[in-house]
């Protein structure tokens, strides 16, 4: 299998894979859709960013680790928990960051 021929395929892929997704954006008016559907959308982006997030924290090694030794876990809960107090991005990013640096330290 040459390059350029991997290149086709994986560019080819992409573009059927786009085109699906604007479809489905284009072709759909939001006000179309179910009620119900239109609200469960509101759900996908918080697992999405869950399911993201929950391995990274939960298997940093590939396997499981919920010990005090889990630096990233122990920074997970730190972002967590001040998230839901505070509802600020931007500050949950930088003391998550920033408790995630002093765990490693220590």
């Amino acid at each position: 299998m040459t390059t350029s021929y991997l290149w086709t395929i994986i560019l080819g892929g992409l573009v059927v894979t786009y085109l699906i997704r604007l479809s489905f954006i284009l072709l759909i008016p939001f006000e179309r859709l179910p009620e119900r559907f239109r609200r469960g959308l509101r759900f996908v982006p918080p697992a999405v960013l869950a399911g993201l997030i929950a391995p990274a924290l939960l298997l940093p090694e590939g396997s499981w680790d919920l010990t005090l030794g889990n630096e990233r876990l122990l920074a997970g809960i730190v972002a967590i928990v001040l998230a839901v107090r505070t509802k600020n991005i931007w500050l949950t990013i930088t003391i998550g960051m920033l408790s995630l640096w002093i765990f490693s330290l220590v």
